[in-house]
């Protein structure tokens, strides 16, 4: 694939206390690509987000952390109670999106705020700039924060569920959001989901991760794998993922 290499694992192996869950874990996150990692509960994809962030390291291998290191990386964490009944204005919310740039300098720049109004424009919300944050809709909220998120970054975004709690409306509209940004604007987008459906649809490489082996690759070498075979058929007898 041509373009810049973001993100890259290389013989990674993941887990706690020496305990691995993932061992020799291979893939690329490329420039304008979008990723869709899918699992079982439990099969380790909190654990592979956080090394991802870096928050985590590994207990082998190599992860490769490009877009991080220019401070080109977003992050749209799952939402907490606490963190939905925030009490600021959205605008507040959006441009706390630049403070990982901003060392000690706490002011924001004339050029930071038009960027954050932009963004905002950008996912049609605008006219909620003075709003507090508390009093959005599920759908409005996620929208504030993928906004946040682009100020934090404009190669990579890093999302881990990022419709749940949502109702059908607006996680169809979150999804059209997500492929503006990666096909107009060339944001690359790495998603952690339960929704095979729109994964599937969505994405143009599928992480699955399962217990003891994983896969990578596209959509249609996905679904010809076990592991597609197997997650795709307990998905439509209504089996827990």
């Amino acid at each position: 694939m041509d373009g810049q290499i973001l993100l890259a694992c290389r013989d990674v192996s993941l887990g706690y206390e020496h305990k691995p869950l993932l061992e020799h874990l291979d893939f690329t996150v490329w420039s304008g690509d979008y990723v869709a990692v899918l699992g079982e509960n439990g099969s380790g994809k909190s654990t592979l987000l956080k090394s991802l962030l870096g928050l985590t390291p590994p207990l082998a291998g190599t992860v490769y952390r490009n877009a991080q290191k220019k401070g080109e990386l977003g992050y749209l964490p799952q939402q907490t109670p606490a963190q939905r009944d925030f009490p600021a204005t959205v605008e507040e919310v959006v441009l706390s999106g630049f403070l990982n740039r901003k060392g000690w300098h706490f002011a924001y720049t004339g050029k930071e705020r038009s960027e954050a109004l932009m963004h905002l424009g950008k996912l049609g919300i605008l006219e909620l700039r003075g709003k507090c944050y508390r009093e959005l809709s599920g759908g409005q909220q996620q929208r504030v924060l993928l906004a946040r998120a682009l100020c934090a970054a404009k190669e990579l975004l890093i999302l881990d569920e990022p419709v749940t709690g949502l109702d059908p409306a607006a996680t169809q509209d979150l999804y059209k959001t997500l492929r503006y940004l990666n096909g107009r604007e060339g944001v690359a987008i790495l998603m952690v989901t339960h929704d095979v459906d729109a994964a599937l649809r969505e994405a143009k490489h599928i992480l699955h991760i399962g217990q003891k082996r994983w896969f990578y690759g596209t959509a249609e070498e996905y679904l010809r794998d076990e592991s597609g075979r197997r997650f795709d058929a307990a998905r439509r007898i209504g089996g827990v993922l």
